[in-house]
């Protein structure tokens, strides 16, 4: 039975009314040891995208089976366009999405009531030096914790939030100027996952020291504290984002997760730890769907191409190792471990799993039956034309199956096919999952956020699987595990079991560590006043380092990891650097300043002309576009100013800037341009600015900020050995301004032909 009813916003509003329903559509805890969570506990809500089994199945009965009825009918819907799945705890709904566009564009967090669709509170945040397109935002989920009703998100910005139940930040980190984390046109970021007393999320990030290189890595931080705990580097250099949200699994008395990386793996890791156990290779590009789990396989699908044809897309099942060889880890599976493959392949579109049957929804718009045990295709059946990112979820004997075009599907599933009950038309496009909770079947699409079912259901409660018995040993973490200080400050360390049990440092010692892989010797500025605290020097230059504290029994050991970052003024004319490196034509070289954020690989010190300078690099074309940052990501009121130049010629040059207070000021080559952007579908504004190739300029810029929230993003630029001008060449008014960020550097040489270089960079404090 298909519904012929399209919901338009009034026809929605209208029959909601007619239904009876509402149009309407802090401070840190100190930290606190890991306690696990009591297995009396019950899942009370769908807090997780997932759902409470981490396969996209709900227990509870009596759900709809045709749109239509009027007890199954729309109950309310919110008007707020998004591209993911609410989370739901009690009677509250947190609900991802955005509102506004150009440069007044906004992603929002509402708290909803799920009686009748009312917004009880609601966050918003801006989007700021990404490349995100095409409005192509809130496409992720956030988690509610069911043991404190906190709730965590991360924007498409890399902006990670701790709330409380009441919309009150408990703790937040910016991820791009703290972790390095590198945006994407498509702006995915997924759903954080909580474990215990840790809420770990993703991303593909370019940090500082051994985690320079661009990885897809995983981080784990205190969830009530946001203190560093553990980073995972599961795999190889990325071809490709994934957002994948991990499962996670007891194997061999050990925590674990599994997820698909943007380079192409299936990997399993230790969830307390971070220890990467294993990985397969399953594809060239990323693997964004989440995994399922069935006995001993781990069953996940792709759309890329695969490693050993020349077609795209594949679904495989992966043997789950009783034990690991000897050797580094992670342990590299090979074609040994699968134990069955199909051609069926999907983007981002996660599989079901119910009993020995696993459902999909492919990216031509079918949806398929697999044996989980053989892999074999029981029956596909065609729905529409093409699918994203919309999982399927299962309840009640049903598959609630929405399509990127906007319609939404309930069928019933068996062996000898499928009964396709009723089909519905919704207003725009449906990227975001089903979600299940007491009675009700919520969907947002790119429109609006729909609740369709009973006034009144009957929750599932869902029992916690209770932990095995222990087979490997914890490890001893020193927590935070990352420090930023700035010069003279104090950090506390507290020290944990990986099984969250305390532990006594007392008569243990700390000493500085420096890695034997490390290509820059560097030392942390400061040191440990007792076990428990951390004093940063009080030299006025940035460094970075790490620690290793070594117990009372002088075999147990943990690391830290720092940077300490220097109040203003900062000033680098690179002429203290060696140049003592060799590239692979002979050329000498230094690297970057260590505590610098995304710097490595990006850019190096060379001679150029009798002065050392900073050249951007060439030979990764995943660095074309650098971004690169150079201080404190709370830092704010500065003026930032450096000497810029670019090879090339008049037809052909690179783009070459700085960043100040998130907002990017670049010289655009190509186009002859002096350009402010903070996003460029969101704020980008240019004036004509005439430069040449080969030539050195400087570039001056300031952010000022009212009382009212605005700001005027400010720059002039001239070239060197000239006067300054007395106007700014540029002046771009925000009505909702950033209001701090760290200072960075903005380097573009598409395909990467072109260098640029910097010179004498200047950042002080404004007047």
């Amino acid at each position: 039975m298909r519904n012929s009813w399209c919901w338009a916003p009034a026809a929605a509003v209208l029959l909601c009314l007619l239904l009876g329903c509402d149009e309407d559509g802090g401070q840190a805890h100190k930290p606190k040891e890991t306690k696990e969570v009591k297995k009396a506990q019950v899942e009370p809500g769908w807090t997780s995208w997932r759902g409470p089994h981490q396969n996209g199945v709900c227990d509870e009965k009596g759900l709809p089976e045709r749109w239509g009825g009027a007890a199954q009918e729309c109950l309310w819907t919110l008007e707020l366009p998004g591209r993911g799945a609410p989370v739901i705890l009690g009677n509250r709904a947190y609900v991802w999405g955005y509102r506004g566009h150009g440069p007044d564009l906004r992603e929002v967090l509402n708290c909803v009531d799920t009686k009748n669709g009312k917004v009880l509170w609601e966050r918003t945040y801006p989007d700021f030096t990404s490349d995100t397109a095409y409005e192509r935002y809130a496409i992720g989920s956030p988690t509610v914790d069911p043991e404190t009703g906190n709730v965590y998100l991360l924007t498409t910005g890399g902006e990670f939030f701790a709330l409380d139940a009441q919309g009150n930040e408990l703790w937040h980190q910016s991820h791009q100027d703290a972790f390095g984390r590198l945006t994407f046109p498509n702006g995915r970021t997924g759903c954080p996952i909580l474990d215990g007393e840790l809420v770990i999320v993703r991303g593909i990030t370019s940090f500082w020291g051994n985690q320079g290189p661009a990885r897809d890595r995983f981080y784990a931080f205190d969830k009530r504290t946001g203190e560093h705990v553990w980073a995972c580097e599961p795999g190889v250099g990325p071809k490709d984002s994934s957002y994948a949200t991990p499962v996670l699994d007891w194997w061999n008395g050990r925590r674990v997760f599994y997820a698909g990386t943007g380079c192409g793996n299936v990997i399993c890791a230790d969830a307390r730890t971070g220890e990467p156990l294993w990985r397969v290779q399953f594809s060239y590009g990323g693997v964004n769907s989440a995994v399922v789990r069935y006995k001993d396989l781990v069953i996940a699908i792709h759309d890329k191409e695969n490693l050993d044809s020349s077609d795209s897309g594949r679904m495989a099942a992966f043997r789950v190792p009783a034990a690991l060889p000897d050797g580094p880890r992670p342990a590299v599976l090979g074609k040994e471990s699968e134990a069955w493959r199909n051609d069926l392949s999907a983007f981002s579109s996660s599989p079901v799993l119910v009993g020995d049957r696993v459902y999909v929804t492919t990216m031509t718009g079918e949806l398929a039956s697999v044996d989980a045990g053989t892999g074999r295709i029981v029956w596909r059946k065609k729905l529409g034309n093409e699918q994203l990112h919309a999982s399927p979820l299962y309840a009640d004997g049903k598959l609630y199956v929405p399509l990127v075009s906007g319609e939404f599907f309930i069928v019933r599933p068996s062996d000898s096919g499928p009964e396709v009950l009723s089909e519905a038309k919704l207003e725009g496009s449906c990227l975001g999952s089903p979600v299940v909770y007491d009675g009700k079947v919520y969907l947002h699409t790119s429109k609006r956020l729909y609740c369709f079912g009973a006034k009144k259901g009957a929750p599932a409660r869902v029992e916690p699987e209770p932990a095995p018995a222990a087979q490997h040993a914890p490890a001893l973490q020193a927590v935070p595990s990352e420090l930023l200080l700035r010069p003279g400050e104090k950090i506390p360390i507290r020290f944990r079991w990986s099984d969250g049990k305390p532990f006594d440092p007392a008569g243990g010692t700390w000493e500085s560590f420096v890695p034997p892989t490390a290509k820059v010797k560097a030392r942390l500025g400061g040191a440990f006043t007792s076990p428990t605290e951390f004093q940063a020097g009080p030299e006025p230059a940035p460094s970075a380092g790490m620690f290793k504290f070594t117990a009372a029994d002088g075999k147990t050991t943990a690391f830290v990891r720092g940077r300490v970052l220097p109040y203003l003024p900062l000033k680098e004319d690179f002429e203290t650097f060696k140049l003592a490196a060799k590239d692979e034509a002979g050329q000498a070289f230094d690297y970057p300043p260590l505590p610098w954020i995304g710097a490595r690989f990006k850019w190096d010190v060379r001679d150029l002309n009798g002065n050392k300078v900073l050249a951007k690099t060439l030979d990764n074309l995943l660095f074309q576009r650098a971004i690169t940052f150079i201080g404190h990501p709370e830092m704010k009121n500065y003026t930032l100013q450096a000497d810029v130049m670019t090879d090339g010629n008049r037809r052909w040059m690179s783009n070459v800037g700085v960043i100040n207070q998130r907002y990017i000021v670049a010289l655009i080559g190509n186009a002859q341009l002096l350009e402010v952007s903070s996003n460029h579908d969101l704020v980008k504004v240019s004036v004509p600015f005439k430069w040449q190739a080969a030539a050195w300029y400087t570039l001056k810029t300031r952010v000022d900020l009212a009382q009212d929230g605005s700001g005027v993003v400010r720059a002039k630029c001239w070239k060197q050995g000239d006067a300054e001008p007395a106007e700014w060449t540029i002046e771009v008014p925000h009505k909702l301004a950033h209001t701090h960020g760290s200072p960075g550097l903005f380097g573009f040489s598409p395909q990467a032909q072109k260098k640029v270089y910097m010179d004498n960079i200047a950042i002080t404090k404004n007047e």
